[in-house]
C-alpha cells in the first residue's frame, strides 16, 4: 500500500494513519489517559470496538486532547451479537453516541462468523449504507480469511478498505496479505508485537511461549539499532506496508512504540524476521468464532 508520511491511502482515497493505538483490554479508567498520551506523542489513529467497553472513554480522551476532530482517525467495530442489517445500523448509532462523534472514520465487522454468514453479509450491507450516507469515511472487516473475503465481496458492492487481523513475527499471514494487496485492502495488525501469545495462555511456561520480543533475531537487531525489541517488530510491520495498532496504557511505552520512523530495516533484516513465522495463531480461529465462543 502507498505510504505518505504516516499515512496509508485506502482504496477509496481516504488517508489512514499507518500507526495507531489499540485499546483492547484497556479499562475505562485507563483508556482516557492512554488516548490523551498517545495523541500528545503523535498518534492520530485510535482503534476501539463495541465489545471493548471503552468507546465512551476513547471519545473523552480525544476531546480532552484538544485536537481537531478532522485530524483524528477513529475506528470502532460491530460486535457479532448485533449482526443483521437493521441491528447493525442501530449498533452503529449506539457506538457513535458513546464516542460522542458526528461521524466515524472506519467501521469494521469484528468477526466473519461463518456459521451466520448471511447475517454478516447483511451487516456489511448496512455499513455500505452508512458509507453512502457519509456517516463513516471507510468500511472494512476484521479476522477475514481470503475465503471469507471472497464470500463477502461476491455479495456486496464495496470492497473492504481494511482487514484487521492477528499478525506478528510468529504469525505473518503472508498468503492473506497477498490477497489483501491484490484487492487493494490494507492489512492492519492486531497484537502486532505478539502479545496474544502471552495473554491467551496465562498458565503456560514463559519459556515455551512464542514471544517475538525475546527472539534472538529481534534482540540482535534491537542492539544494532539502539532500539527496543518492540520497536524493531513495529518497524518490521511498517516496512511491509502494514498498519500496526499496538495496545498500551503505560505512558513511556506509548511514546516508545511510535518512535519507529527514524530508522529502517534492510530487506535482509526484514526477511530474517519473516523467517520467525511458525504459522500458528495465538488468538481465536476465525473459522469457528461465534457469539457463544467469545461471550
Amino acid at each position: 500500500m502507498p505510504v505518505t508520511g504516516f499515512n496509508l491511502i485506502l482504496n477509496n482515497g481516504v488517508p489512514m494513519p499507518a500507526f495507531g493505538l489499540g485499546v483492547y483490554q484497556s479499562t475505562p479508567q485507563e483508556t482516557v489517559p492512554a488516548v490523551r498520551t498517545a495523541i500528545e506523542h503523535g498518534y492520530r489513529l485510535i482503534d476501539t470496538a463495541a465489545a471493548y467497553g471503552n468507546e465512551k472513554e476513547v471519545g473523552e480522551g480525544v476531546r480532552q486532547s484538544g485536537i481537531e476532530r478532522r485530524d483524528m482517525f477513529v475506528t470502532t467495530k460491530l460486535w457479532m451479537s448485533e449482526y443483521g442489517y437493521d441491528s447493525a445500523l442501530r449498533a452503529f448509532d449506539t457506538s457513535l453516541t458513546k464516542l460522542g462523534l458526528e461521524y466515524l472514520d472506519l467501521y469494521l465487522l469484528h468477526w466473519p462468523v461463518p456459521a451466520s454468514a448471511d447475517k454478516a453479509v447483511a451487516s456489511y450491507q448496512a455499513t455500505e449504507k452508512l458509507l453512502a450516507d457519509g456517516r463513516v469515511r471507510a468500511i472494512g472487516v476484521c479476522n477475514y480469511s481470503p475465503a471469507h473475503l471472497r464470500h463477502l465481496m461476491e455479495r456486496t458492492q464495496v470492497v473492504p478498505a481494511v482487514n484487521q487481523v492477528e499478525l506478528h513475527p510468529y504469525f505473518t499471514q503472508q498468503p492473506l496479505r497477498a490477497f489483501d494487496t491484490e484487492h487493494g485492502i490494507v492489512t492492519q495488525s492486531w497484537s502486532p508485537i505478539g502479545g496474544v501469545n502471552l495473554y491467551a495462555r496465562p498458565e503456560a511456561d514463559p519459556a515455551s511461549v512464542k514471544n517475538p520480543l525475546t527472539h534472538p533475531t529481534v534482540t540482535g537487531l534491537a542492539e544494532k539499532y539502539g532500539k527496543t525489541p518492540a520497536q524493531i517488530v513495529l518497524r518490521w510491520h511498517i516496512e511491509h506496508g502494514l498498519s500496526p495498532i499496538p495496545k498500551s496504557v503505560t505512558a513511556h511505552r506509548i511514546a516508545e512504540n511510535i518512535n519507529v520512523f527514524d530508522f529502517g530495516l534492510t530487506p535482509q533484516e526484514v526477511a530474517a524476521i519473516d523467517a520467525i513465522d511458525s504459522g500458528e495463531r495465538g488468538g481465536p480461529d476465525p473459522d469457528v468464532v461465534d457469539v457463544d465462543t467469545l461471550s
